[in-house]
């Protein structure tokens, strides 16, 4: 997409992918904090349970409080200040803690070895020789001892009946008698609450940010667009028009400044041109006229004949150079042309001069150009299709969005080496510019510029059949409105 390739579309590309890297760091390591405090609360109720079915106090770090008095039962400590919020749901003491003869282990369950770990680590610190631990994640309905009362559970804590319940976490210690002592508490169920949050968050912050920075760009980027629009019009239409107001960032209305200050400079300079193309032609055409009178007078008809051709030959190199000079800075406008009857109106004036022109195949096509040019260099072709190849064949066709104009000749064709070259100003196969061979060599670069002037392009390539060069095939192209 083109406004990916934009200074607008790459800077909010880039924003947005160090906000994600911003925000993904920031979420794995909020979530990461979270997830240690799970575990840590997971720990501390499995170790300070499994103490108090001992008859042993808390231990040290894990949670501390008075011994209840007699008839009295212990009341479980709180989650530590640091630890996630209690998720409201409390198991009776005949489930929250229950010796079992054999593993609590069955199928579905899904083994916390993190948990078993940590728990682990704590028992030894506090001194205990820990015996083979179990800790598991399980369904809460899946469960056979909480199964039973999850209806009285539901009511005790106004659950509805299609809620579902937090994880079940299970840790198990084996003593020494064979027998497990297992510790069933519900997973804290902030965690997964906290995924949803930081994702909501980071969507917010995107559409927050990627809003305010668009506006800012759009902002700092606006003048850069007129600028360009400025530039790209000059390019076609080198007009005078009035300077590009300055705005924007100080760098930016810098650049406009100076743009201005070349717009003008590069306009003077072509106006000079004109003015000096224009001194040029009147100084030499009017001696080249009174040299056509005084030729004359000469009697040899023979020389007079050389003579004439002489300064015809100049006037044609005078124009040529002219119109090349002028090619740039056009006067007549464009306009929308039937290229059909153009092109054959050029024909129809070298047939009536007995030339060996021929209107091939031609389709109804309308193109936005200046008429006078593209005679011009449509002359040019077929004058050197003329002059090269002895005759000339003229082909207009429509190829998507341009109009094609192709003029065929039978000459020799062009050395391949030879071909670019050949656009060049002052460029000729015949070395000797003879009138017989015709110009200065200036004929097909006046039609490229004059191609490249209405936005299309010339190319030439020889046509070759059976191995041969037969010609040389001049195609013009032009787009269309």
């Amino acid at each position: 997409m083109s406004w990916m390739r934009s200074l607008q579309g790459q800077m909010m590309l880039a924003i947005a992918a160090a906000l994600l890297v911003a925000q993904g760091l920031s979420a794995s390591l909020i979530w990461h904090e979270v997830h240690q405090r799970h575990i840590a609360t997971l720990v501390n109720g499995a170790a300070i349970r499994m103490f108090d079915d001992q008859g042993q106090g808390p231990p040290s770090g894990v949670g501390e409080g008075p011994e209840p008095g007699p008839g009295h039962t212990k009341r479980l400590p709180p989650f530590p200040p640091s630890g996630p919020p209690d998720d409201g749901l409390h198991l009776p003491r005949a489930i929250h803690v229950h010796v079992d003869a054999h593993s609590p282990l069955q199928p579905g369950d899904i083994r916390m070895i993190e948990v078993e770990n940590a728990l682990r680590d704590v028992l030894v610190a506090q001194g205990e020789t820990p015996g083979q631990l179990l800790v598991v994640e399980r369904d809460a309905a899946s469960d056979p001892l909480l199964r039973p009362a999850l209806p009285e559970l539901r009511v005790r804590f106004r659950l509805a009946a299609d809620s579902v319940l937090p994880k079940l976490v299970i840790a198990s210690q084996r003593r020494p008698d064979g027998s497990w002592v297992t510790v069933r508490s519900f997973m804290p169920s902030n965690e997964g609450t906290l995924v949803l949050r930081l994702l909501r968050q980071a969507v917010l912050t995107y559409l927050l940010l990627v809003g305010v920075v668009a506006l800012i760009l759009r902002r700092i980027t606006r003048p850069l667009r007129a600028l360009t629009r400025r530039i790209e019009r000059f390019a076609a239409d080198p007009i005078r028009s009035d300077p590009l107001q300055p705005e924007g960032p100080d760098d930016i209305r810098r650049l406009i400044v100076a743009y201005n200050a070349m717009q003008a400079r590069l306009s003077a300079l072509l106006d000079e041109k004109d003015v000096m193309l224009g001194a040029i032609g009147h100084d030499l055409k009017t001696p080249l006229a009174t040299l056509r009178v005084r030729i004359e007078a000469v009697v040899d008809d023979a020389e007079r004949a050389r003579m004439a051709a002489t300064i015809e030959d100049i006037n044609r190199s005078l124009d040529d150079i002219l119109s090349l000079a002028r090619v740039g800075r056009p006067s007549d406008p464009i306009e929308a042309t039937e290229l059909s009857a153009l092109v054959a109106d050029i024909i129809g004036e070298y047939e009536d001069m007995g030339d060996d022109v021929s209107l091939m195949r031609t389709e109804r096509t309308v193109a936005p150009v200046r008429a006078t040019w593209l005679r011009r260099a449509l002359r040019n072709l077929v004058s050197n299709a003329l002059r090269y190849g002895h005759r000339a064949r003229v082909h207009l066709h429509r190829d998507a969005r341009e109009a094609v104009l192709v003029v065929e000749d039978d000459g020799p064709g062009i050395p391949e080496g030879a071909i670019a070259r050949m656009m060049e100003p002052f460029t000729r196969l015949d070395p000797s510019r003879n009138t017989g061979t015709g110009g200065a060599g200036l004929g097909l670069t006046l039609a490229r510029a004059i191609a490249d002037q209405h936005g299309g392009s010339l190319t030439l390539a020889n046509r070759v059949e059976q191995g041969q060069i037969v010609g040389l095939a001049a195609t013009l192209r032009l787009p269309l409105i």
